[in-house]
Order: C-alpha cells, then structure tokens, then sequence
C-alpha cells in the first residue's frame, strides 16, 4: 500500500472554485465517462441533490459529477453549472433526443462567516470544472473547505477553521481515495493519539472545551447550539462494484467520520458521503469499504491541518498544535 495524490485516480478530474472575500466556495469531482455511485447520508439536517437516483432499485446506474459546495440549501445551485459544462462536453444519459449529465451533490451550511448574501452559483460551478479538466485542485480553505469551521457548540466565537482534505491509497492498481469539507458541530481529534487537534475553544482561545463532553454534561439541551454544520465528502474508487455495493462502503467510510468528528451526525449535520466507483479492477467490498473509512478519516484531518485561518477563525497552526500532536 502507498499514499497517491487523489487526482492520480484515472478517469477522475477534481477542481475547486471559491470566493475568497465571501467566504464560500464549491468542489467537483468529474467523471465524464460515468462512474457507479453510492450515498450514505447519516446527518440530521441534510442538503443534497439527486440522491434518490442512487438507490439500487432506481433507474440511472451512473453519475457525471458530484458537487460539494458550501452556501446552504442555495449552494445547491453550483449543480447547474456542472450540468451545462457536462452537455457542452457531450456527457450524460442519452435520452435520444438530449444527453442530461446526471450530477449528485451535497451542501454544507457557511453563511455565518464571510457573506450570507454570496454562495455557489451555476457561474462557480462552471468555473469550477474548468480547474478539474486542468488538472487544479488543492487543499485547506479552499472549494467546499473554503468558509468550513469546527467546533461551533458555543457559537463562531469559539469556532475553529475546518478546510477540505484528500487521501488516496494505491495497493497495486487498485485506487481508493476520499475528498472531504469538514464542517462539523463537533471537534476534530487525532485518531492515533486521541487528542482534539482543532474545536471549540475556551475562552483563553487556545485550550478546547471538549464538545463531546459538554454535550454529555448538559442533556437538557443547550439554546446556543449552532445549526452551521455538516461534513461532506466523496470517496473514489476504480474497484468495479453495482449500485448496492457502492451504497455498503459509503456506509462503511462514515466510521473515518466517527474516528475523527466527536460527536458526528448529530441533528445539527447532514454528514453525508458519496462513493464513486469507475469500473475498472475487481476489488471486495468489505476491504475497499475498510480502505475508505481510512482515507476518509485521513482527509478529514488533513482538511483542518491545511486550511488557514479566515474571518477571524482560528486554524490548528494558529494554536500551534501541529507539532505538538506530531501531524
């Protein structure tokens, strides 16, 4: 097994497009030859597209294009622009009298930093398949990552900046890989180690609350929880796999969620977690179902590590803890 850049899986382009000054931004994943897909949705207040089309018992066997975007529900809109990228490609499920690009996607709530009144739109979804096919794509605040936080159970005040992250293993010719924007109520902790590594802060700004653990200490409830959640992602890989199968490691890669997010898939997320499978090497479910849940979890903590800090939020090298924590 070795670690691969993510944008190394064949048959794949990922891009990104943002607004730096408003704080929002979206991510593609390109598959113009088609891609079997999967979802697994496990938040509580979730914003997705076309989700109902990856049940086994449904029509369409294969996407075009998965879209993350930050924005709320109105990011949803940066799907448009994929649409049209798409059919200007030629790409889509032939309906004989016009090829429609099938695109899934999901959103994260950013509208509490940067501006509320600025989201993913069709011209930023558009420009951001032109990066894809040009091969630009990076880490941290950047796409979906661009206006992510963690750690907001006490308001943005105490928040810390979340980012989108990748990891891609390779073990032999067979590719599994995850693109994830972190954007969660809860911390996000260290699997080796245990330790938080970037959350909510306590008044100091540089020692954490513990999310978890004040939620257990406070079950009445707390008027100050924040709905500007959720954690969004897409595993990839060339394993060949049916609809039903995709939809078993997408349920499988949501542990890389619990091994990093504490708590996760709470009633204020919508994490969810897409799998796209290219078709092109036998491969088993239950591992790469294991390897997912792997680089999901790896790509949740290289999205904090990489992104900078924005709008007054904090980042992990802002505490100074990456080297503490030996990451």
């Amino acid at each position: 097994m070795e670690y691969v850049d993510i944008t190394t899986i064949p048959g794949i382009e990922i891009g990104n497009a943002q607004d730096i000054d408003a704080a929002t931004g979206c991510t593609v994943v390109l598959c113009k030859k088609g891609a079997v897909a999967g979802v697994d949705v496990r938040g509580g207040a979730p914003g997705t597209r076309e989700t109902d089309l990856l049940n086994p018992m449904n029509l369409i066997d294969k996407v075009h294009g998965v879209l993350l975007a930050g924005g709320s529900a109105f990011g949803l809109d940066a799907a448009s622009g994929i649409m049209e990228y798409l059919e200007k490609m030629g790409v889509g499920y032939d309906t004989v009298v016009a090829k429609v690009p099938i695109v899934t996607g999901a959103v994260l709530f950013d509208l509490a930093i940067g501006s509320s009144q600025i989201r993913p739109d069709k011209k930023m979804g558009y420009e951001a398949c032109i990066c894809a096919t040009e091969g630009r794509f990076s880490e941290g605040s950047q796409g979906a990552g661009t206006g992510a936080s963690v750690g907001k159970i006490l308001g943005m005040e105490s928040a810390m900046k979340g980012g989108l992250g990748s990891c891609c293993i390779k073990m032999g010719s067979l590719y599994v890989g995850a693109v994830v924007a972190v954007n969660s109520l809860g911390d996000i902790l260290d699997p080796e180690t245990n330790k938080i590594i970037a959350g909510a802060l306590k008044s100091d700004g540089r020692t954490f609350l513990n999310t978890e653990e004040f939620i257990i200490n406070n079950l009445g409830g707390s008027e100050k929880i924040h709905v500007e959640n959720t954690t969004i992602g897409v595993v990839i890989t060339n394993g060949i796999f049916i609809k039903a199968q995709a939809n078993k490691i997408a349920s499988m890669a949501h542990n890389g969620y619990a091994r990093t997010i504490r708590p996760a898939h709470t009633m204020h997320d919508g994490d969810t977690i897409f799998v796209l499978s290219t078709g092109e090497e036998m491969a088993d479910v239950s591992a790469v179902g294991v390897a997912a849940a792997r680089v999901v979890e790896q790509a949740v903590i290289r999205g904090v590590i990489k992104a900078g800090g924005i709008k007054g939020l904090k980042s992990v090298t802002d505490i100074a803890l990456v080297e503490d924590y030996g990451l």
